[in-house]
């Protein structure tokens, strides 16, 4: 992840990483229909990983669990609450980056 993230100070804030991974939905409305929509862009090793991560946490991870089960009480799928874990994932890992610990996690 420390190798596809490259220099994290080239990012001014978490969401900007975020974007990078291509973990954010981006806006598709037309007219006055307001709606978002899955981001296929963005480095794609680096949404893996963090799929990974996320994956692996909803399985195992009780806190995660809760959060997808709240995503879920909130009408939505699967995948979009495993997009949105991914998401909130995503912000301790850019601190864990900005760091210099990303490596030494357990």
């Amino acid at each position: 992840m420390t190798a596809e993230a490259g220099d994290v100070e080239r990012f001014r804030s978490p969401a900007a990483f975020a974007m990078l991974a291509g973990v954010v939905s981006i806006p598709a409305s037309s007219g006055e229909v307001q709606r978002m929509r899955l981001n296929r862009g963005g480095n794609r090793r680096l949404n893996r990983g963090l799929y990974t991560i996320a994956l692996s946490q909803a399985w195992h991870h009780e806190p995660a669990r809760a959060y997808i089960a709240r995503r879920q009480a909130e009408a939505k799928t699967w995948a979009e609450a495993l997009r949105c874990l991914k998401h909130r994932i995503s912000r301790p890992v850019f601190r864990l980056l900005q760091a210099g610990q990303f490596g030494s996690v357990r």
